[in-house]
């Protein structure tokens, strides 16, 4: 691990890749340090925002390098069912690069729990990590000036769902009616880290 101070009041951990990530914030989820009032995980760091009237940075530090993740452990923020009408513009496309064609492409992004590993890009939008390597696609080569809201994609390791219409360069492969951001709600994010995904065709 690096620390590096992040702001008067926050430190950020600098670790090997996306499976340590998770693995180290379902630890501090469970079990935070004295002192650390948020978590914010990205692809190879983990920011803890720290109150300092309870704690310091270097006394956070050494109580992360204490900590000893699991590998392959992830963090549970709940289930969340999206339901997906699999017509997205770069489904055939999909099938034809993975070799699964449009159905082997459905029935994998179906059947396996999916789990939030950060959101960034636009509010409410989640990089959604599974287990299924066989769905790891490239980005495609032009990107789209529009992509329409609740479109669900892949790119990369990752899926996720546009929270609202924006350029983009992820593979469409449907869409869903569930609005990934709603300032209504609380929390208006509907996929936050940590919260388990599974998709539900919807025929």
């Amino acid at each position: 691990m690096r620390f590096l101070p992040c702001g008067d009041s926050g430190l950020l951990v600098e670790v090997g890749d996306l499976g340590d990530v998770l693995a180290l914030y379902a630890e501090l989820v469970e079990d935070p340090p004295e002192g650390v009032v948020d978590l914010v995980p990205a692809a190879r760091t983990l920011m803890l925002r720290i109150d300092p009237a309870r704690a310091d940075p270097q006394g956070v530090a050494r109580a992360v390098r204490a900590v000893q993740p699991r590998r392959g452990h992830r963090p549970d923020a709940g289930l969340v069912e999206v339901p997906v009408t699999y017509d997205g513009e770069d489904l055939a496309e999909v099938g034809r690069l993975t070799g699964l064609g449009e159905r082997g492409v459905v029935e994998a992004h179906t059947s396996q729990e999916w789990t939030v590993a950060f959101c960034g890009f636009a509010p409410g939008f989640g990089y959604l990590v599974g287990s299924d390597d066989r769905l790891v696609v490239p980005r495609r080569t032009v990107p789209r000036t529009r992509v329409p809201a609740r479109s669900v994609a892949l790119a990369g390791e990752f899926t996720g769902v546009y929270p609202r219409e924006s350029p983009g360069g992820w593979q469409l492969i449907g869409r869903s009616t569930l609005e990934p951001w709603d300032l209504e709600r609380d929390p208006p994010a509907l996929l936050v880290p940590g919260s388990r995904v599974r998709f539900l065709e919807v025929r």
